[in-house]
């Protein structure tokens, strides 16, 4: 059985850990946080591995995985590099949807074969995801042989692989921004804008589960146009205009978001 290490403890990491462990395909062997305390509440979630807080207590391994934000990945991959591995060099893959499989550059410089994937999907809860993960879309990039090895690891967990050049991901990431982790802030707005009209804050939490909840039956069942309601997609321009001037009273910064997007809300209707 090949042997993984999983270098952070968070979301993501607790997650791919825990189905790793559930799949059984991959040991999973040392799992490095940046504290004992937290390494070891990961592994326990996990359900195998070895609680490390210090990276030069990490054991050889097949493959790595750097489960980790983006500013530390590149950091992490040239103190990786540095470690004497005796069975380096071997697979690494970062998790990050917005870098490219380039942050690991100075691991392959000695010889490891580098890739990113990224799954795309809401963490937010490891229990949660680990019941939401099957069906979700991973993008793959990075080196050839890295990728035969990192399609079928992903697809036995449940995911959906396909090929994404270094180029798009920028593009790719913001996309991923765009459906998940704006809607919050929107959400949150639009709550914020209720309470100050004098909503009742009961009424307003019963809001954001039926409207949220028809907003996206809408939209998985007629598609993002054919969902779109409101003043930009009637077109009534004076009607947007007036809403945005009193949003912008209220919250500049939220003038400035309602009018972009109720302009964007214009050129899908009109598409």
């Amino acid at each position: 059985m090949k042997t993984i290490n999983l270098i952070g403890g968070g979301r993501v990491g607790q997650t791919l850990g825990r189905l790793l462990v559930l799949d059984g395909h991959y040991q999973v062997q040392d799992v490095l946080t940046r504290s004992a305390a937290s390494a070891a509440q990961a592994v326990a979630f996990i359900g195998g591995g070895r609680a490390l807080s210090d990276m030069h207590q990490l054991r050889p391994a097949d493959v790595w995985m750097l489960g980790v934000p983006d500013v530390q990945i590149a950091p992490l991959a040239s103190a990786l590099a540095q470690l004497d591995l005796a069975q380096a060099p071997a697979l690494a893959f970062h998790c990050s949807g917005a870098l490219s499989a380039a942050e690991l550059v100075p691991m392959k410089n000695k010889g490891w074969q580098i890739a990113s994937a990224h799954c795309l999907m809401s963490f937010a809860e490891p229990a949660t995801a680990l019941l939401q993960f099957a069906g979700t879309p991973c993008a793959l990039e990075g080196d050839v042989p890295a990728l035969i090895e990192l399609r079928p690891f992903f697809t036995r967990l449940g995911a959906q692989c396909f090929d994404l050049a270094a180029a798009d991901k920028l593009l790719y990431h913001a996309g991923a921004v765009f459906a998940t982790n704006f809607l919050p802030v929107l959400q949150d707005v639009a709550e914020r804008l209720w309470q100050q009209s004098g909503m009742p804050p009961d009424l307003a939490h019963q809001m954001r589960a039926t409207l949220l909840a028809n907003a996206v039956h809408n939209i998985v069942a007629l598609g993002p146009k054919g969902a779109l309601t409101g003043p930009a997609a009637r077109g009534d321009t004076s009607l947007v205009a007036a809403q945005g001037a009193a949003v912008a009273e209220w919250d500049a910064q939220a003038g400035v978001a309602y009018r972009s997007l109720s302009e964007l809300a214009g050129q899908l209707g009109r598409r």
